[in-house]
This record gives structure tokens, C-alpha cells and sequence, in this order.
């Protein structure tokens, strides 16, 4: 499930921006596609001009029924009525999402036969402290069996002992939900915290869940900015 809404706070219309030749949310479709690792693959928006541009190229396209305050809730209704198992939320603006790390969180669900991780993501390590420090960029740190404690804006941990070694990880938008999951999240209201940072994976934290954090060293550009979408122009190339 691709969540895609038109009127984005930090990008307008980012969604919709030339990418190559093809709007953004095109690319990100057809990159989840192309995967080859899902029985369906939908976006799922609010918007008719997004919409169309999906049922233009033949892809499938839910419409939502009323507004949402994060893409995991979006995506909650569409399948609410649907006998499925996993649901995977690859963001919008990820056109260079990759079959390698998406492999890797599925798996994780494949093996956890008693059924006890609801929700996972992915993390890369990043080095540049600019990256590190821009709040466009969602940090996230784990504990030492890989559960996320926290995700933050923020440089998160604070250097404030410089000898002292640290990786410090960026959040992928990517979830892997098992759909009872989804369903709880959402029925529960949005708390301070997850409201404060504007980071949807916190309301889990907040009402005790766990999330499973699985290592990628594929990057790819995550388009929150318009030069975000210059970067990835580049590449594209």
C-alpha cells in the first residue's frame, strides 16, 4: 500500500513532480511493482489528480473516504475490509525503494512463526552530520535486540560525549504491519508526543508496542523537499 496525499506541509505537490519523465508517485509505484514481491500493490489517496495518473499507467488506486492525519491511517481503511495478513506501507515520495531491503523486513515475518512482531521498518546508517542534524531527516535508535526506543527530528543519541562511538541511524518509510496491528493503530488517538514530532511510528511507542528495526545499506533519496527532488533528479540520470 502506497499512501499518497496531494497537499504535502514541507512540498506541495510533491508527489506529482517530474521525476525523469514520470510524476514521483509514478516512479514509486512502479519501483514497488517491480520488486516483484507483492500479490497486489495499490496507492492509496485523496486525491483525483493523483488518482489518475495511477489508472493512466494501469495501476490500482483506493480513494479514501475521509481525511487522515498519517499515511498508516489512510491505509488502515483500505484494508480494513481485505483478508490479508501482512500489509507493507511503502511511502510516496520512496521512488528508489529497493527489492533488497524490502526482502529483508518481509523476512522477518516469514520467521516469526509465533506471530509476536506486529510492526517493522527499515533504518540505514548515516555519517553526515548535515543529514544527522536536519530535521527533514527521522533518526531512530534501538535497543540491543533491534526494537526501536525512540525516533525523533532531533539528533538522536546527543553527542554529548564525543569520544564515546555511536551509529547513528536514518528511519526509511517503510512499514510492515500485520493487519491486526494496523487495525488497532488505527482506533488509537494520537498523542503528544507522536503530535510534537510529527513521526506516525511514535504512536506505537507510546502506547507501549514494539517495532522491529532491520538494517538497510541502501539509501535512496526520500523527496520531503525540493532538494530532496533536485538529488534525486540527479540520480535518476
Amino acid at each position: 500500500m502506497i499512501p499518497a496525499r496531494y497537499q504535502a506541509s514541507r512540498f506541495p505537490a510533491k508527489l506529482m513532480q517530474d521525476l525523469g519523465g514520470k510524476p514521483v508517485i509514478v516512479r514509486t509505484y512502479e519501483a514497488a511493482v517491480n520488486t516483484g514481491l507483492f500479490s497486489e500493490v495499490y496507492v492509496v489517496t485523496d486525491s483525483p489528480i493523483i488518482s489518475d495518473v495511477i489508472k493512466e499507467i494501469g495501476g490500482n488506486v483506493i480513494m479514501s473516504k475521509t481525511a487522515h492525519e498519517s499515511g498508516s491511517d489512510r491505509i488502515a481503511e483500505a484494508v480494513e475490509d481485505m483478508d490479508v495478513d501482512i500489509v507493507i506501507n511503502v511511502q510516496g515520495d520512496e521512488p528508489f525503494i529497493d527489492a533488497e531491503s524490502l526482502e529483508k523486513i518481509i523476512k522477518v515475518f516469514k520467521n516469526d512463526t509465533a506471530k509476536e512482531i506486529d510492526l517493522g521498518s527499515l533504518m540505514t546508517p548515516i555519517t553526515d552530520w548535515d543529514e544527522i542534524s536536519n530535521p527533514n531527516t527521522v533518526k531512530v535508535i534501538v535497543d540491543n535486540q533491534g526494537f526501536a526506543l525512540y525516533f525523533s527530528r532531533s539528533p538522536i543519541p546527543y553527542p554529548r560525549d564525543k569520544e564515546v562511538e555511536a551509529t547513528y541511524y536514518k528511519h526509511k518509510g517503510v512499514y510492515v504491519f500485520r493487519k491486526r496491528a494496523l487495525m488497532d493503530f488505527k482506533k488509537l488517538p494520537m498523542l503528544p508526543l507522536e503530535a510534537k514530532e510529527k513521526i506516525e511510528a511514535i504512536r506505537f511507542l507510546e502506547y507501549g508496542r514494539k517495532i522491529k528495526m532491520v538494517e538497510t545499506h541502501v539509501t535512496g533519496i526520500e523527496i520531503d523537499t525540493p532538494e530532496d527532488l533536485d538529488r534525486a533528479r540527479k540520480i535518476w540520470k
